[in-house]
């Protein structure tokens, strides 16, 4: 049984390094948020806007969870796709414009 369950996780592993990582790279969104420079106050105000109701105006967590420290959980890619798919619920899908993303990755940043 541990067996099954050790092939099983080495096989979804494979599957993501195979098909969703690469998907990610070459998705032209993700492609030009990360050519732009983003501005955290900016990124701030989007955050306020859009995310502090379930984050926490403090980013502290609240029904989303504490977003201190989420860039050493997560690269820039990984954050783009969490926001922009809505993957965990009860967040929704979400996505700005390039440069406004740019703009919040930069205030997740900023958050330590």
């Amino acid at each position: 049984m541990i067996s099954a369950l050790v092939l099983l996780a080495a096989a979804c592993v494979v599957v993501l390094a195979l098909v969703v990582l690469p998907a990610a790279r070459s998705d032209p969104y993700t492609r030009r948020t990360l050519q732009l420079s983003g501005a955290a106050d900016r990124g701030e105000q989007l955050f306020l806007i859009n995310c502090a109701g379930c984050h926490g105006i403090a980013a502290q967590g609240l029904v989303g969870p504490n977003l201190h420290g989420v860039d050493s959980r997560k690269n820039n890619r990984q954050l783009i796709q969490q926001v922009v798919s809505g993957r965990t619920p009860p967040m929704p899908r979400f996505q700005p414009e390039p440069q406004a993303m740019a703009d919040l990755l930069a205030y997740l940043h900023t958050l330590t």
